[in-house]
């Protein structure tokens, strides 16, 4: 794979990557559309992506939102196929929550995988404090 280095210039994300991971093998988040998902993108609080350092491909990304001063949701992380395995996905967790302006915010996440990778960055289940408003279903 290569060496890889973590930006987080929002202007360099690759769309076009962002989107085929999003719309073809992200299992959360699949209502949103293209416009959805950009629109996201531009108002996050910060991203961060891992680019590919020969060629600049895109290899793996995540998205915050925030308050900006005490608390923090870590969203849409993800690495490509070809670039698991290689430390890109700690390497995107640990910019965003170690090395960013949120280092001493309270981060929450949603994942069905991945666990052990969020734990060792302090992440654990919910305690008896966490409550939250699941997306209603709709429908006819």
């Amino acid at each position: 794979m290569g060496e890889f280095e973590i930006d987080d210039d929002r202007r360099r994300v690759d769309r076009d990557v962002l989107w085929e991971f999003m719309s073809t093998q992200a299992y959360w988040g699949r209502f949103r559309d293209r416009a959805m998902v950009e629109r996201q993108l531009d108002g996050a609080w910060r991203i961060v992506a891992a680019y590919r350092t020969d060629d600049g491909a895109m290899l793996g990304f995540a998205r915050a939102f925030s308050d900006g001063e005490a608390a923090a949701y870590l969203a849409d992380v993800f690495v490509v196929e070809e670039a698991r395995g290689n430390g890109v996905g700690k390497a995107l967790v640990r910019a965003m929550i170690e090395d960013g302006p949120g280092r001493h915010f309270r981060w929450m996440l949603h994942t069905a995988d991945a666990h052990e990778l969020y734990r060792g960055f302090g992440f654990a289940e919910p305690d008896a404090t966490y409550m939250e408003r699941r997306r209603p279903v709709t429908g006819s």
